[in-house]
């Protein structure tokens, strides 16, 4: 799962999330009864680990959804946004809702792959917080819902590093050589180059393209590995001290290790969103919006929001949080910082693999470590050729990782 805002799901919250919830909501809203008993069924695709299951006792989504409506669930989930774009761009397989990444989305618009969503259907749109709408992604708002949403930063090791962090420009901080991790994908470490130079990362502009890996090769030298997951455990264990970082990984890192501090670049970064929607290719449409409308019910939004360990788009979803999370800058940064992000947009497959080309050229290069370099290379053609972007690491790691320090997804 990708990094969002992580905290301990807080077990006296779901005292209100009983089994007899789904009953009220039906009282008030008439519009779940449409389907009863007409024995239809609706597939969802979803990313692991990101909606409340019923485990520890707390509230299944799917089942409250399926007593509320009649309607079946079919729930199965994917670990990256080009896993899914793969099977719903190929037809192999039909699924009423999926929930892709905000760049994801993009694409998938601009391929005529989603259907226009009937807002009536889903009346519930209404809870998501105002900043949440027309972003770069979907700029109409008629093809999604925001789901979960986060930042990118930077953690670090406040022992090691005595001196402020504002942003990514330490990443090239030389007295830091061999300390510092960077993301193994394209698309992020672009970006993070772009916005140190002062670039949007949508940019399209080639020139700025180039400087941007020119930043990457300079950082080369100074970099231990380059990873994703692996940042949990190299920076919890201080085998390094600094490293880009999803806001919700960085949280579950500060559990672990009182030492470390996450902060967001003065400059500005990324805000990524996951937002449902239903694939152009769905017989079942009014079925699927409903199903977008019963994961904003405020109840089912902070549920999933707890259970994922993510922050939440949901205004009266975040009303319920308990104090602690709300009041988090990490997890929730004030409106005044949010102005200064934005949210990836997909530009073209030629622009793609014109990224991803320089990118091979960065981890390359005259590199003379080649037990590390020749795995890499063969894994970044494999991703450029099969049209791999970003395989981004959700917040809530699966509970045997967090404990045993292992990789996930």
């Amino acid at each position: 799962m990708k990094g969002c805002a992580c905290f301990v799901a807080l077990i006296p919250l779901f005292i209100f999330l009983s089994t007899g919830f789904a009953a009220d909501i039906a009282a008030e809203v008439g519009i779940y009864d449409k389907f009863k008993g007409q024995g239809i069924s609706i597939n969802v695709y979803n990313w692991g680990e990101y909606m409340s299951n019923g485990s520890d006792g707390k509230l299944n989504v799917n089942k409250e959804f399926e007593k509320l409506t009649g309607i079946h669930v079919n729930y199965t989930t994917f670990a990256s946004n080009e896993e899914m774009y793969a099977k719903i761009s190929s037809g192999s397989v039909v699924y009423d809702v999926i929930i892709p990444s905000d760049y994801m989305i993009s694409r998938m618009i601009s391929e005529k792959l989603l259907a226009r969503l009937d807002f009536l259907n889903i009346p519930n749109a209404k809870n998501v917080m105002p900043e949440f709408g027309g972003l770069e992604y979907d700029p109409t708002g008629a093809y999604s819902v925001p789901y979960m949403w986060g930042t990118v930063g930077v953690v670090y090791n406040s022992r090691e590093i005595k001196g402020e962090v504002d942003g990514f420009d330490a990443l090239w901080d030389k007295k830091l050589k061999r300390n510092i991790l960077m993301f193994s994908n394209s698309r992020d470490a672009f970006a993070i180059a772009l916005k140190k130079l002062g670039f949007s990362f949508n940019t399209e502009n080639r020139e700025e393209i180039l400087r941007a890996q020119g930043e990457l090769k300079k950082q080369k030298e100074l970099v231990q590995a380059y990873v994703m997951d692996e940042i949990f455990d190299k920076m919890q264990s201080e085998e390094a001290w600094i490293a880009p970082c999803y806001s919700g990984v960085a949280l579950a890192m500060m559990k672990g290790n009182k030492d470390l501090r996450f902060v967001l670049p003065s400059g500005g970064t990324s805000r990524f969103v996951d937002a449902a929607c239903v694939p152009i290719s769905s017989k079942k449409k009014e079925a699927a919006e409903l199903y977008i409308n019963f994961l904003n019910e405020p109840e089912v939004a902070c549920a999933n929001a707890l259970y994922s360990d993510c922050s939440t788009p949901n205004l009266k979803a975040f009303e319920m949080l308990p104090e602690e999370i709300k009041n988090s800058k990490i997890a929730y940064p004030d409106a005044e910082v949010l102005k200064n992000t934005r949210c990836y947009r997909f530009g073209s497959q030629e622009l793609g693999g014109f990224i991803e080309s320089l990118w091979i050229e960065v981890l390359v290069g005259d590199e003379d470590n080649d037990n590390w370099v020749m795995p890499v290379f063969i894994v970044v053609c494999v991703a450029a050729v099969t049209c791999i972007g970003v395989l981004r690491v959700r917040g809530k790691r699966r509970k045997s990782d967090v404990y045993a320090g292992s990789s996930k997804t």
